[in-house]
């Protein structure tokens, strides 16, 4: 049976994020969006434990359901994103590494270790942690074998393994003698598997993608697929097919187009300079209008680092499928700026209630269905989000991507058609 996951999101006591973050709400969310198993997000936060405590049910190993009965399909994997800082081969490094846990026991003998160590578990849902990468996994394993954890948006320049800013250019330099145990790591929007796997040195890892959402409406806007039976559908029945690398099983991963993603390209925001790895090249990494140090986008860091001659992902691997979200395309139809608009919402809640969730509209209910439904212009728009058939502007330095589906023409004929 095919499951969606999406393991790394936040919850309301994260920065920044969304008040609508609720066990229960995430629930409905999920039934929207189509994801069968969502990360609880957050662990390590003292009230947010106490509300997955009380408000959770294990039913499959591993996997918990609302205790009401409330969205009884739907499960939670318990999980949490952890941002470190600290000292290694003398260079400040600054990692974020998700980490899954098999058990909520597992999760209380966590959370008081890191009390106990003197960290701040209250300010904020994902915790800033002075623990080099190698040792916080061997503690975590020493509390359970079973706890996995994986490099989170491993390209971000900001806070990854991989990060132009401060990270590492090897897993072996980052994590040492635990990296036998790396065995998946996170795309990050702004990539995806195909330029991962311009990389041979992640050969013997799986490439996994989530939507490291901060609000409930982004859900899924990166997931994983999977074809697991019944017996499996566990913690460790995933984490086995990841660890094995199962084609069989792991079918793909849903992708954001990475150009969409804010840090695709090289670029300076405050200048509005976006430049790709050659013209950074070009400029000496320097902004060509203030002559600041750009900040160096995924694009760079993959060329940097991958050691094939293209990015053609070899037949062994599991493979992925584009998207861009539903809400971003209704809103490209309509001529909107916001994917919150009014109309956009009302039209999303309409495709929804028809066709049952986002990624069955995305993925597959047929092109003539939704023409019929819904008309041709919103068909046309997902037919061609599913082929590429667009125009992205690359995302650089904090700034988002821009989709442009239908040229200048066709929109005005299809804004017409809509008065």
């Amino acid at each position: 049976m095919r499951k969606i996951t999406d393991w790394h999101v936040h919850s309301r006591f994260s920065r920044a994020c969304s008040q609508k973050l609720t066990l229960e709400n995430n629930a409905l969310w999920c039934e929207k969006k189509g994801v069968n198993v969502l990360g609880t997000a957050d662990f390590t936060h003292p009230i947010w434990f106490s509300e997955i405590e009380s408000q959770l049910i294990e039913d499959e190993p591993g996997l918990y359901k609302l205790a009401d009965g409330k969205f009884p399909s739907m499960r939670y994997m318990l999980t949490t994103e952890v941002s470190q800082i600290y000292k290694k081969h003398d260079k400040t490094r600054r990692i974020h590494n998700l980490i899954l846990a098999p058990s909520l026991e597992t999760v209380r003998k966590t959370n008081a270790w890191l009390f106990e160590s003197g960290f701040n578990l209250k300010a904020d849902g994902r915790p800033i942690l002075g623990l080099d990468s190698e040792e916080l996994y061997k503690r975590l394993k020493d509390i359970d074998e079973r706890t996995v954890l994986i490099p989170a948006h491993a390209w971000t320049p900001w806070f990854s393994v991989f990060g132009s800013k401060s990270g590492f250019d090897s897993l072996e330099e980052c994590f040492g003698s635990m990296t036998k145990h790396i065995f998946a790591i996170e795309t990050g929007l702004s990539s995806d598997a195909f330029m991962n796997r311009s990389c041979s040195m992640l050969d013997n890892v799986a490439i996994i993608s989530n939507s490291d959402a901060h609000s409930p409406e982004k859900f899924g806007r990166e997931a994983n697929v999977f074809d697991i039976d019944q017996a499996e559908f566990s913690f460790d029945g995933f984490m086995n097919i990841l660890r094995a690398r199962d084609q069989t099983k792991f079918l793909y991963t849903i992708e954001f187009y990475p150009e969409e993603g804010k840090y695709y390209f090289d670029g300076h925001a405050d200048c509005g300079v976006s430049l790709d790895p050659g013209q950074t090249k070009h400029h000496g990494s320097l902004c060509p209008k203030c002559k600041r140090p750009l900040t160096i986008g995924v694009m760079s860091r993959v060329a940097d680092l991958h050691d094939r001659a293209n990015l053609a992902v070899p037949e062994k691997f599991v493979t992925q499928k584009s998207i861009v979200p539903l809400p971003e395309i209704l809103a490209e139809v309509y001529g909107l700026a916001s994917p919150a608009s009014k109309k956009v919402v009302a039209m999303y809640d309409q495709m929804i209630t028809h066709f049952r969730n986002e990624f069955h509209i995305l993925l597959d209910v047929s092109i003539n269905d939704i023409k019929t439904t819904f008309g041709d212009d919103i068909a046309e728009a997902v037919r061609r989000v599913r082929v590429g058939e667009m125009l992205i502007e690359p995302g650089y330095d904090g700034v988002y991507g821009k989709v442009k589906i239908f040229n200048k023409d066709e929109r005005k004929s299809s804004q017409k058609k809509l008065l």
